[in-house]
């Protein structure tokens, strides 16, 4: 029975509007690949959300997990400004690059999301090449 009251209490799970998706940046589709399935389900408004999300009391959590990734990185929420976007890329490729990212509990469920150490290291190259390139614009 409680069980059964439980589900009363699932959280929204939302997808708010593209506001500017970092994808609008010239990533190669290997790279734009692995970030999608690596971080767009916590870190973009693009979440797919799965069957057990639908569950409480791992609907909690999920939503719980969106919500502050989207808070700490929304990739659905790109800055304009290349000097902020830069630091952005940066701090990606310092979490990706020390395996901070993708968390361990995500992939744990998602192997989609499990990036091998040369996956790793395209995707930092990609990520710091980039943030050069859009330093190199700002001048500094």
């Amino acid at each position: 029975m409680s069980f059964a009251l439980l589900q009363l209490t699932n959280p929204a799970r939302t997808n708010p509007a593209v506001i500017s998706d970092l994808m609008t940046t010239s990533a190669p589709p290997q790279v734009a690949a692995m970030l999608h399935a690596a971080c767009y389900d916590c870190h973009s408004s693009e979440t797919r959300w799965p069957w057990y999300s639908h569950i409480a009391p791992m609907s909690w959590l999920i939503a719980s997990d969106v919500k502050e990734g989207r808070e700490h990185l929304n990739l659905s929420n790109w800055p304009n400004d290349p000097k902020r976007a830069a630091k952005r890329l940066e701090n990606m490729s310092d979490e990706i690059g020390s395996g901070e990212m993708p968390l361990k509990k995500y992939t744990r469920i998602h192997a989609d999301a499990r990036l091998t150490e040369s996956q790793r290291k395209e995707l930092t190259d990609w990520l710091d090449a980039e943030a050069a390139r859009l330093k190199s614009m700002t001048g500094k």
